[in-house]
């Protein structure tokens, strides 16, 4: 039902362009290629000769391909200047075009609500509102779904308002990259949240992860898939009933991402918790059930946080076993 592939950035530190990137996928049973977006040096060299040989190369071997390079926060998150996102978001589009995929990842950076400088969380959405309404009819002349990465930027419930405000409609414009382990670091519970978003899933980040409790509140962090404590089963259950066959024209693959590295949670924090409103007592709950299994598997050695600086030695061979460990499982 699903094509297992990987998303490039877990092969960042091997420095591989697109194609190669391409070939590691099909040397170790990848389905496909999500690429989130090129580095400069690689951004500098891409043309559209190159564009089409990456489309060659994924028809003749039966991979699929996804795009990136999207950005939706029409702001530079470090100077806070304004920012025009329509020629970034359509030069994606072309190349999207080019390469026969109607899939964009949209990231534009993450964790405003860890730095007390950052401009306030509701006006970044409404300026992200209008920068995406401007965009509409260009995504849509070029068929093709600006992704929104469930990344450290909002929450589901504000990317499901502000898609309300664009008066976008699932599967036409706007859609979601759905990061599994981002959502923990959002306060959100991986299952209720791909409920929430579910109609608007396009892309998917397949990762797994921990969440363990701290003095401030909570930490969480990337695992090797089936070693965290990320309910796949059931997010695979929802994801089969609105993707299997006959519910949706629209295939779904499944994209594994990982990284080393760990992000603290001050949610024991009041004012850091006011930034979270939609957060319930409920989904409250069952993120405390999964600090406590996080436990449980650290305190057995089972689980362990990687330091990101340590993820370019293991990358290879970690993001190879995740490919296989996921296959088994939706196999």
């Amino acid at each position: 039902m699903f094509k297992v592939g990987i998303d490039h950035y877990g092969l960042f530190p091997l420095g591989l362009d697109p194609m190669e990137t391409m070939q590691w996928a099909l040397d170790h049973g990848a389905g496909g290629v999500a690429f989130s977006g090129l580095d400069e040096s690689q951004r500098g060299k891409l043309d559209y000769g190159q564009l089409i040989r990456l489309k060659d190369f994924a028809e003749e071997n039966n991979l699929y391909l996804e795009w990136g390079g999207g950005q939706h926060i029409p702001r530079d998150l470090t100077t806070w200047e304004k920012k025009d996102l329509f020629t970034y978001n359509q030069t994606a589009a072309e190349e999207a075009k080019a390469l026969g995929t109607r899939i964009i990842r949209s990231c534009s950076g993450g964790l405003m609500r860890w730095n007390p400088a950052s401009l306030p969380t509701q006006q970044l959405l409404n300026e992200m509102i209008v920068a995406l309404s401007a965009q509409k009819q260009m995504l849509m002349d070029h068929n093709v779904i600006l992704a929104i990465e469930t990344h450290f930027e909002f929450t589901t419930f504000e990317l499901l308002r502000v898609f309300e405000a664009c008066g976008a409609k699932p599967g036409e414009w706007l859609g979601i990259c759905l990061d599994t382990m981002n959502l923990l670091t959002m306060l959100e519970d991986p299952v209720m949240a791909t409920k929430r978003v579910l109609p608007w899933v396009v892309s998917t980040h397949i990762k797994d992860g921990g969440l363990q409790v701290t003095s401030c509140g909570f930490n969480s962090f990337p695992a090797p898939f089936g070693e965290g404590v990320i309910d796949f089963d059931r997010i695979f259950a929802l994801l089969a009933d609105a993707f299997g066959e006959g519910a949706c024209e629209a295939p779904l693959h499944l994209n594994v991402e990982d990284h080393g590295g760990d992000f603290d949670i001050p949610v024991f924090d009041p004012e850091f918790r006011k930034q979270f409103p939609d957060l319930t007592d409920e989904e409250m709950q069952k993120l405390v059930v999964l600090s406590e299994k996080t436990k449980q598997k650290m305190d057995k050695g089972t689980l362990a946080i990687l330091d990101r600086k340590d993820w370019a030695g293991v990358c290879e061979g970690r993001m190879a076993g995740n490919v296989q460990s996921l296959k088994n499982l939706v196999g």
